[in-house]
C-alpha cells in the first residue's frame, strides 16, 4: 500500500484547459497581485515612516498589511505560474510549505484582528486608559502573540497532516494546496487526528468571533452616548473599516467550509476559493484607506515627496 512517502507531486486543479482562458486567469490574477502588493506596500511605508501615525491603530494596521502580503504571495504566484505554464504539478515539499504558510498567515491574522477589535474598544469604551493598556510594549507583546499563535498552530496542522498515510491518488480539488483536500487523500483513521485538531481551532476561532462581537456591542453603546453627532461620526469612522474588514474575512471564510454540501460543485468551490483567499488582501488597503482621513494625507504626503524628490 503506498502511503505519504511514496507521493512526490500533486495535482492541483486547473481554472480552465483552454490555453485562452488560462491567459486570461493569468493576467486577471497578475493585476490583482500587483493591486494587493502596491496597496499594501503603501501601507506599509506610509505608516513606516509618518511619525504621526506611530500609534497602536496603525501599527496594528502594519502588521495586518504585512500578513496580508503573504498570505496572498503563497497562492497567486504559483497559480498564475500553473496557467503560465500550463501544468497543474507541485511538488510535494512545496505543497507542505504552502499550506504552512497560508494556515500561518490565515490564523496570524485573524487573531489580529481580535486584538484589533480591543484596540477600538480600549480607545472609544476606555479612552483615558489608552495610553496605560496599549503602551507600545503591550502592542508589540500582543502583535507578536497573534504572529507566534499563527506559526505554532500551522507548525502543529502541517506537521499532522503530511504525517498522514495518503493512498488515494495525488490529484487536488482545488487550485491550491489546502489541509481538507490532503486529508481526502488519506487511507488512514489517524485523519481522526486531524479532525480533532480542527475542532479545537474551530473553538478557538468561534471564542475570537464572539471576543469581536462583545467588544462591537460595547463600543456601539458607548457610541450612541457620546453626545456630538461629529463625536459619534469620527468614533464610526476609526471602526467601520475594521468591522467591515472582519466581516470580509469572516463571511468568505464560514461560507467556503461551512456551505451545505447540496450547493457544493466544483466550480463554485473554485469561486468560494479565490474570494476569500484572494479578495481580502487585495481589497483591505482600500477598505481602510477610503474613510481614514488621516491616512490618505500621510499617503499623498508621501508620494508628493517621492515625486518632489525626484
Amino acid at each position: 500500500m503506498s502511503n505519504s512517502s511514496s507521493i512526490t507531486q500533486f495535482l492541483l486543479l486547473a481554472f480552465t484547459d483552454t490555453r485562452e482562458l488560462q491567459l486570461l486567469h493569468f493576467w486577471l490574477f497578475l493585476g490583482i497581485y500587483l493591486a494587493a502588493l502596491l496597496g499594501n506596500g503603501l501601507i506599509v511605508t506610509t505608516i513606516a515612516c509618518d511619525q504621526h501615525l506611530h500609534t497602536p491603530m496603525y501599527f496594528f494596521l502594519l502588521n495586518l498589511s504585512l500578513l496580508d502580503l503573504g498570505s496572498i504571495s503563497t497562492i497567486l504566484p504559483k497559480s498564475m505560474a500553473s496557467s503560465l505554464w500550463d501544468t497543474r504539478v507541485i511538488s510535494y515539499m512545496e505543497c507542505a510549505a504552502q499550506i504552512f504558510c497560508f494556515v500561518f498567515l490565515i490564523l496570524a491574522e485573524f487573531y489580529l484582528l481580535t486584538v484589533m477589535s480591543y484596540d477600538r474598544y480600549v480607545a472609544i469604551c476606555k479612552p483615558l486608559h489608552y495610553g496605560t493598556l496599549l503602551g507600545s510594549r503591550a502592542c508589540v507583546h500582543l502583535a507578536a502573540a497573534a504572529w507566534a499563535t499563527g506559526f505554532l498552530s500551522a507548525l502543529l496542522h502541517t506537521a499532522n497532516t503530511f504525517s498522514l498515510p495518503l493512498c488515494k491518488g495525488n490529484a487536488l480539488d482545488q487550485f491550491f494546496c489546502e489541509i481538507p483536500q490532503i486529508l481526502k487523500l488519506s487511507c488512514s483513521d489517524a485523519s481522526l487526528r486531524e479532525v480533532g485538531l480542527l475542532i479545537f481551532g474551530t473553538s478557538i476561532f468561534f471564542l475570537c468571533f464572539v471576543f469581536i462581537v462583545v467588544s462591537y456591542v460595547q463600543i456601539l453603546r458607548a457610541v450612541l452616548r457620546i453626545p456630538s453627532e461629529q463625536g459619534r461620526h469620527k468614533a464610526f469612522s476609526t471602526c467601520l473599516p475594521h468591522l467591515a474588514v472582519v466581516s470580509l474575512f469572516v463571511s468568505t471564510g464560514m461560507f467556503a467550509y461551512l456551505k451545505p454540501p447540496s450547493i457544493s460543485s466544483p466550480s463554485l468551490d473554485l469561486v468560494v476559493s479565490v474570494l476569500y483567499t484572494v479578495v481580502p488582501p487585495a481589497v483591505n488597503p482600500l477598505i481602510y484607506s477610503m474613510r481614514n482621513q488621516e491616512l490618505k494625507d500621510a499617503l499623498w504626503k508621501l508620494i508628493s515627496y517621492c515625486f518632489l524628490k525626484q
